[in-house]
């Protein structure tokens, strides 16, 4: 039998120190940008999007990609396009850590939402209190210091 694989994960992510520096321009160019990156190691990025101080990616993953490579990979080539890209970035960096949530197909389109009206949410909530919220949801344990 051929392998099948459905792996649907939301992953988040933040500038180091959470400095706000994903400027619009920037994202304008950054969300399809990470699109490409996710097209040329056989992921799909199916949602992109986030405000200034982080991200979120809602990342469809092949069997043959582990998550912390997937991310590796997405961090790194995506912080290097915008150093060589916007010459005023020279202090852009994300942070070291990530998220990255299962979500079911029937999830799909709340997790595509919930990305899009990001600037909204964030009217409401900081990046600590979401965080905090969705490691919740997923019932996983964490100290206050990891969330730094």
């Amino acid at each position: 039998m051929h392998s099948f694989v459905s792996c649907h994960l939301h992953v988040v992510f933040a500038t180091k120190g959470r400095q706000p520096l994903i400027t619009p321009e920037i994202a304008a160019r950054l969300w399809p940008y990470i699109g490409g990156i996710a097209r040329e190691n056989k992921m799909k990025a199916i949602k992109v999007g986030g405000i200034e101080d982080h991200i979120h990616i809602l990342l469809s993953l092949p069997s043959t990609i582990a998550i912390s490579k997937a991310v590796q990979l997405i961090k790194g080539n995506s912080s290097k396009w915008i150093h060589e890209t916007f010459l005023s970035a020279s202090s852009f960096a994300w942070q070291e850590g990530y998220g990255a949530f299962s979500i079911g197909v029937s999830g799909i389109d709340d997790t595509i939402a919930y990305i899009e009206n990001q600037a909204a949410h964030h009217q409401k909530k900081s990046f600590r209190d979401e965080l905090e919220a969705i490691l919740r949801k997923h019932g996983m344990a964490y100290e206050d210091w990891m969330l730094d």
